[in-house]
Protein backbone atom coordinates (compact mmCIF):
# COMPACT_ATOMS: atom_id res chain seq x y z
CA UNK A 1 0.00 0.00 0.00
CA UNK A 2 0.92 3.23 -1.11
CA UNK A 3 0.05 6.78 -0.67
CA UNK A 4 2.53 8.09 -2.40
CA UNK A 5 4.50 7.35 -5.00
CA UNK A 6 7.90 8.58 -6.62
CA UNK A 7 8.63 11.45 -4.59
CA UNK A 8 11.85 13.62 -5.35
CA UNK A 9 11.88 16.10 -2.45
CA UNK A 10 15.25 17.17 -1.70
CA UNK A 11 15.13 16.42 1.74
CA UNK A 12 18.50 17.62 2.15
CA UNK A 13 18.69 21.15 0.22
CA UNK A 14 16.19 21.58 3.22
CA UNK A 15 18.86 20.81 6.19
CA UNK A 16 19.60 24.51 7.52
CA UNK A 17 16.62 25.63 7.69
CA UNK A 18 15.29 22.45 9.57
CA UNK A 19 18.75 22.57 11.32
CA UNK A 20 17.94 26.10 12.57
CA UNK A 21 14.13 24.88 13.43
CA UNK A 22 15.19 22.28 15.31
CA UNK A 23 18.21 23.81 17.24
CA UNK A 24 15.07 26.82 18.50
CA UNK A 25 13.22 23.33 19.76
CA UNK A 26 16.24 22.13 21.65
CA UNK A 27 16.93 25.08 23.59
CA UNK A 28 13.74 25.90 24.85
CA UNK A 29 13.85 21.79 25.84
CA UNK A 30 16.75 22.31 27.83
CA UNK A 31 15.57 25.37 29.54
CA UNK A 32 12.56 22.92 30.41
CA UNK A 33 15.40 20.64 31.69
CA UNK A 34 16.42 23.30 33.61
CA UNK A 35 13.32 24.76 35.02
CA UNK A 36 12.42 20.78 35.67
CA UNK A 37 16.05 20.14 37.49
CA UNK A 38 15.03 23.29 39.91
CA UNK A 39 11.72 22.34 40.05
CA UNK A 40 10.39 25.34 38.72
CA UNK A 41 7.79 23.46 35.80
CA UNK A 42 4.50 21.83 36.29
CA UNK A 43 6.21 18.55 38.26
CA UNK A 44 3.58 15.63 39.18
CA UNK A 45 3.77 14.06 42.44
CA UNK A 46 5.92 11.41 41.19
CA UNK A 47 8.75 13.76 41.09
CA UNK A 48 7.80 16.32 43.55
CA UNK A 49 6.28 14.24 46.78
CA UNK A 50 2.76 14.25 47.28
CA UNK A 51 -0.53 12.82 47.50
CA UNK A 52 -3.32 11.61 44.73
CA UNK A 53 -7.05 11.10 45.10
CA UNK A 54 -9.24 9.27 42.97
CA UNK A 55 -12.94 9.84 43.65
CA UNK A 56 -15.99 8.44 42.66
CA UNK A 57 -19.23 10.33 43.11
CA UNK A 58 -23.16 8.69 42.80
CA UNK A 59 -24.20 12.12 41.50
CA UNK A 60 -22.20 14.90 39.07
CA UNK A 61 -20.05 17.67 41.50
CA UNK A 62 -18.94 20.77 40.95
CA UNK A 63 -15.67 21.21 40.26
CA UNK A 64 -15.91 25.36 41.42
CA UNK A 65 -17.03 24.19 44.90
CA UNK A 66 -14.75 21.42 45.75
CA UNK A 67 -12.00 23.53 45.02
CA UNK A 68 -13.07 25.90 47.05
CA UNK A 69 -13.95 23.67 50.03
CA UNK A 70 -9.81 22.31 49.84
CA UNK A 71 -8.71 26.07 49.36
CA UNK A 72 -10.46 26.86 52.69
CA UNK A 73 -8.71 24.21 54.32
CA UNK A 74 -4.95 24.78 53.19
CA UNK A 75 -5.25 22.76 50.41
CA UNK A 76 -5.40 25.91 47.64
CA UNK A 77 -2.74 24.50 45.47
CA UNK A 78 -4.42 21.38 45.07
CA UNK A 79 -4.60 20.01 41.27
CA UNK A 80 -8.90 19.11 40.14
CA UNK A 81 -9.32 16.71 37.35
CA UNK A 82 -12.76 16.02 36.28
CA UNK A 83 -13.70 13.07 35.36
CA UNK A 84 -17.59 12.81 33.43
CA UNK A 85 -17.38 9.63 32.97
CA UNK A 86 -18.53 7.90 36.43
CA UNK A 87 -18.57 11.51 37.98
CA UNK A 88 -15.33 11.13 39.70
CA UNK A 89 -12.62 13.48 40.47
CA UNK A 90 -9.22 12.98 40.40
CA UNK A 91 -7.09 15.08 43.21
CA UNK A 92 -3.18 16.18 43.27
CA UNK A 93 -1.73 17.55 45.89
CA UNK A 94 1.75 18.58 46.17
CA UNK A 95 3.87 18.63 49.40
CA UNK A 96 1.80 20.65 51.73
CA UNK A 97 1.96 21.51 55.96
CA UNK A 98 -0.64 19.01 56.47
CA UNK A 99 2.04 16.32 57.96
CA UNK A 100 0.92 15.28 61.21
CA UNK A 101 -1.84 12.86 59.46
CA UNK A 102 -2.23 11.99 55.57
CA UNK A 103 -3.83 14.48 52.89
CA UNK A 104 -5.85 11.67 51.51
CA UNK A 105 -8.00 11.25 55.39
CA UNK A 106 -8.23 15.21 55.33
CA UNK A 107 -9.83 15.20 51.85
CA UNK A 108 -11.90 12.36 52.56
CA UNK A 109 -13.35 14.11 55.38
CA UNK A 110 -13.54 17.09 54.04
CA UNK A 111 -16.02 15.96 51.41
CA UNK A 112 -18.17 13.50 53.55
CA UNK A 113 -19.06 17.06 55.20
CA UNK A 114 -19.11 19.60 52.84
CA UNK A 115 -21.20 16.80 49.95
CA UNK A 116 -22.90 14.72 52.71
CA UNK A 117 -25.69 14.03 50.08
CA UNK A 118 -23.62 13.15 47.77
CA UNK A 119 -21.96 9.78 48.45
CA UNK A 120 -18.68 8.98 47.24
CA UNK A 121 -15.80 6.08 47.39
CA UNK A 122 -12.27 6.06 47.06
CA UNK A 123 -11.23 4.40 43.88
CA UNK A 124 -7.66 4.86 44.76
CA UNK A 125 -5.00 7.10 46.87
CA UNK A 126 -1.21 7.49 46.34
CA UNK A 127 1.36 9.39 48.59
CA UNK A 128 4.39 10.00 47.51
CA UNK A 129 7.07 11.22 50.06
CA UNK A 130 9.83 14.09 48.64
CA UNK A 131 12.67 11.34 49.34
CA UNK A 132 10.85 8.61 46.93
CA UNK A 133 10.40 11.81 44.49
CA UNK A 134 13.95 12.90 44.15
CA UNK A 135 14.63 9.30 44.07
CA UNK A 136 12.35 9.02 40.85
CA UNK A 137 13.68 11.94 39.33
CA UNK A 138 17.51 10.58 39.42
CA UNK A 139 16.51 7.25 38.17
CA UNK A 140 14.49 8.34 35.55
CA UNK A 141 17.53 10.55 33.94
CA UNK A 142 20.04 7.49 34.12
CA UNK A 143 17.65 5.32 32.33
CA UNK A 144 17.31 8.16 29.92
CA UNK A 145 20.75 8.17 29.32
CA UNK A 146 21.34 4.73 29.56
CA UNK A 147 19.16 4.41 26.49
CA UNK A 148 20.66 7.04 24.51
CA UNK A 149 23.45 5.47 25.29
CA UNK A 150 22.91 2.29 24.05
CA UNK A 151 21.41 3.93 20.68
CA UNK A 152 24.76 4.92 19.67
CA UNK A 153 26.36 1.89 20.52
CA UNK A 154 23.75 0.16 18.45
CA UNK A 155 23.40 2.49 15.51
CA UNK A 156 27.51 2.83 15.41
CA UNK A 157 28.12 -0.88 15.62
CA UNK A 158 25.36 -1.50 12.96
CA UNK A 159 26.16 1.25 10.36
CA UNK A 160 29.12 3.19 11.39
CA UNK A 161 30.28 5.70 13.82
CA UNK A 162 28.31 8.76 11.55
CA UNK A 163 25.32 6.96 11.81
CA UNK A 164 25.19 6.61 15.42
CA UNK A 165 25.88 9.96 15.64
CA UNK A 166 23.09 10.67 13.97
CA UNK A 167 20.88 8.72 15.17
CA UNK A 168 21.60 9.98 18.98
CA UNK A 169 21.61 13.67 17.67
CA UNK A 170 17.69 13.35 15.99
CA UNK A 171 16.92 10.99 19.33
CA UNK A 172 17.90 13.96 21.57
CA UNK A 173 16.20 16.55 19.27
CA UNK A 174 12.95 14.32 19.99
CA UNK A 175 13.28 14.06 23.70
CA UNK A 176 14.29 18.01 24.05
CA UNK A 177 11.33 18.57 21.06
CA UNK A 178 8.85 16.50 23.57
CA UNK A 179 9.80 18.32 26.86
CA UNK A 180 9.46 21.60 24.97
CA UNK A 181 6.05 20.99 24.15
CA UNK A 182 4.93 20.00 27.28
CA UNK A 183 7.08 22.70 29.39
CA UNK A 184 5.68 25.49 26.91
CA UNK A 185 1.89 24.04 27.91
CA UNK A 186 2.47 23.62 31.02
CA UNK A 187 1.85 20.23 31.27
CA UNK A 188 3.01 17.91 34.30
CA UNK A 189 5.95 16.01 34.21
CA UNK A 190 5.34 12.69 35.83
CA UNK A 191 6.11 9.04 34.76
CA UNK A 192 3.69 8.62 32.59
CA UNK A 193 5.21 11.61 30.40
CA UNK A 194 8.58 9.94 30.60
CA UNK A 195 7.13 6.42 29.39
CA UNK A 196 5.88 8.48 26.20
CA UNK A 197 9.69 9.90 25.95
CA UNK A 198 11.14 6.63 26.02
CA UNK A 199 8.56 5.33 23.66
CA UNK A 200 8.78 7.73 21.08
CA UNK A 201 12.51 7.46 21.35
CA UNK A 202 12.47 3.54 20.18
CA UNK A 203 9.86 4.80 17.47
CA UNK A 204 12.67 7.53 16.17
CA UNK A 205 15.22 5.04 16.49
CA UNK A 206 12.98 2.18 14.23
CA UNK A 207 12.20 4.93 11.35
CA UNK A 208 15.79 6.07 11.44
CA UNK A 209 17.28 2.24 10.79
CA UNK A 210 14.57 2.05 7.83
CA UNK A 211 15.87 5.10 6.32
CA UNK A 212 19.78 4.29 6.88
CA UNK A 213 19.29 0.83 5.75
CA UNK A 214 18.53 2.22 2.43
CA UNK A 215 21.22 4.79 2.37
CA UNK A 216 23.79 1.75 3.27
CA UNK A 217 22.40 -0.32 0.23
CA UNK A 218 22.54 2.81 -2.14
CA UNK A 219 26.33 3.37 -1.19
CA UNK A 220 27.09 -0.19 -2.27
CA UNK A 221 25.33 0.27 -5.61
CA UNK A 222 27.21 0.98 -8.80
CA UNK A 223 26.96 4.33 -10.35
CA UNK A 224 28.15 7.87 -9.83
CA UNK A 225 26.11 10.82 -8.06
CA UNK A 226 26.33 13.37 -5.99
CA UNK A 227 26.50 12.04 -1.72
CA UNK A 228 23.62 14.64 -1.50
CA UNK A 229 21.24 13.37 -4.44
CA UNK A 230 22.02 9.21 -2.97
CA UNK A 231 20.91 10.94 0.19
CA UNK A 232 17.20 12.65 -1.01
CA UNK A 233 16.75 9.70 -2.80
CA UNK A 234 17.32 7.10 -0.12
CA UNK A 235 14.60 8.61 1.70
CA UNK A 236 12.45 9.40 -0.99
CA UNK A 237 12.54 5.49 -1.91
CA UNK A 238 10.91 4.80 1.34
CA UNK A 239 8.76 7.45 1.87
CA UNK A 240 6.06 5.54 0.97
CA UNK A 241 6.54 3.09 4.02
CA UNK A 242 7.42 6.17 6.23
CA UNK A 243 4.24 7.77 5.76
CA UNK A 244 1.90 4.26 6.26
CA UNK A 245 3.81 3.59 9.31
CA UNK A 246 3.83 6.97 10.65
CA UNK A 247 -0.08 7.39 9.84
CA UNK A 248 -1.61 3.96 11.38
CA UNK A 249 1.01 5.11 14.32
CA UNK A 250 -0.65 8.35 14.55
CA UNK A 251 -3.91 7.18 14.16
CA UNK A 252 -3.66 4.64 17.15
CA UNK A 253 -2.30 7.59 19.24
CA UNK A 254 -5.02 9.97 18.35
CA UNK A 255 -7.87 7.96 19.20
CA UNK A 256 -6.37 7.15 22.25
CA UNK A 257 -6.02 10.54 23.19
CA UNK A 258 -9.50 11.50 21.72
CA UNK A 259 -11.48 8.12 23.72
CA UNK A 260 -8.88 7.09 26.42
CA UNK A 261 -10.19 9.22 28.96
CA UNK A 262 -8.92 12.45 31.39
CA UNK A 263 -5.84 9.88 33.59
CA UNK A 264 -3.90 9.27 30.17
CA UNK A 265 -4.81 12.41 28.07
CA UNK A 266 -1.57 13.75 28.51
CA UNK A 267 0.33 10.79 27.64
CA UNK A 268 -1.65 9.96 24.44
CA UNK A 269 -0.86 13.78 23.63
CA UNK A 270 2.75 13.15 24.03
CA UNK A 271 2.23 10.19 21.98
CA UNK A 272 0.35 12.44 19.48
CA UNK A 273 3.25 14.54 19.46
CA UNK A 274 6.01 12.40 20.03
CA UNK A 275 4.77 10.26 16.11
CA UNK A 276 4.83 13.62 14.82
CA UNK A 277 8.47 14.77 16.17
CA UNK A 278 10.01 10.90 15.08
CA UNK A 279 9.07 11.16 12.09
CA UNK A 280 10.22 14.86 11.27
CA UNK A 281 13.61 13.83 12.89
CA UNK A 282 14.61 10.79 10.84
CA UNK A 283 14.42 12.77 7.48
CA UNK A 284 15.27 16.30 8.69
CA UNK A 285 17.68 15.51 11.11
CA UNK A 286 19.24 12.27 10.95
CA UNK A 287 19.83 11.51 7.67
CA UNK A 288 20.60 15.43 6.85
CA UNK A 289 23.48 15.17 9.86
CA UNK A 290 25.23 12.45 8.14
CA UNK A 291 25.05 13.70 4.63
CA UNK A 292 26.78 16.61 6.47
CA UNK A 293 29.14 14.57 7.58
CA UNK A 294 30.28 13.04 4.22
CA UNK A 295 30.54 16.60 2.41
CA UNK A 296 32.41 18.09 4.89
CA UNK A 297 35.15 15.31 4.89
CA UNK A 298 35.26 15.38 1.42
CA UNK A 299 32.82 12.90 -0.28
CA UNK A 300 30.37 15.11 -2.03
CA UNK A 301 30.98 13.05 -4.99
CA UNK A 302 31.53 9.50 -5.22
CA UNK A 303 32.05 7.19 -8.32
CA UNK A 304 31.93 3.78 -8.22
CA UNK A 305 32.16 1.28 -11.02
Amino acid sequence: MELIKNTKIDFIGMRKVTFVISAIIAIIGIIGIIQIARNAANMGIDFSGGTSVQLSFAQPISLEKARAVLAHNNLKEANLQEIKDGNKLLIKVGKTSLAERKVSDTIKELFQKEFAGNTFVVESSTEIGPSIGDKLKKDTLIAVGISLLGIIIYIAWRFDLKFGVGAIIATLHDVLAMIALFYVMNKEINLLFITAVLTIAGYSLTDTVVVFDRIRENLHKNFEETMENLFNRSINEVMPRTVITSLTTFLAAISLYLFGGEVIHDFALALVAGVVIATYSSIFIASPIVAEWEVRKGGARRVIG
